[in-house]
């Protein structure tokens, strides 16, 4: 009676894991890209939601409610909320009313008890270049979105 035993050689073993090293070397540059990628659209999330927060209290509560931005410190806050932090790979830029800011270096947009705002745009950007410009009209105070790409 022979006894032949089942197994893998040394040959079969390192060929198979050069291949699943190949294969993880490959695919890990896309992987960071992907994730790069969903940390800008869940800031983009992040700001509408914030916008369309904004608007919300102050018709509900029946006061002005301002969003506040400083582009420098990378943070926005609507009313007296919470402060959100965005990550480093992402930067933005405010262009709203001087009258409400509150100071140097920080972008104010102030919703009415009537829906209205002071209306402004927020251009958000990734570390690629590319990025979208947020739009908040004055007279309704709606939001609308348009991509940006720097020429």
């Amino acid at each position: 009676m022979s006894s032949k035993q089942s197994g893998f050689t040394l040959l079969e073993l390192m060929t198979a894991f050069s291949i699943a090293a190949f294969l993880l070397a490959t695919s890990l540059p896309a992987v960071t890209k992907m994730y790069d990628s969903m940390k800008y659209r869940g800031a983009v999330k992040d700001f509408i939601s914030a916008v369309a927060a904004t608007r919300y209290a102050a018709i509900s509560q029946g006061e002005a409610v301002d969003l506040v931005m400083t582009p420098a410190e990378n943070i926005f806050q609507v009313g007296d909320g919470e402060i959100h932090q965005l990550p480093d790979s992402i930067s933005f830029s405010v262009k709203a009313a001087r009258e409400v800011s509150h100071g140097k270096g920080t972008g104010v947009i102030r919703y009415y008890p009537d829906g209205r705002s002071t209306g402004g745009s927020i251009m958000i950007s990734h570390k690629s270049g590319k990025g979208v410009i947020l739009r908040v009209d004055w007279l309704l105070g709606r939001l609308t979105q348009e991509p940006y790409a720097p020429s």
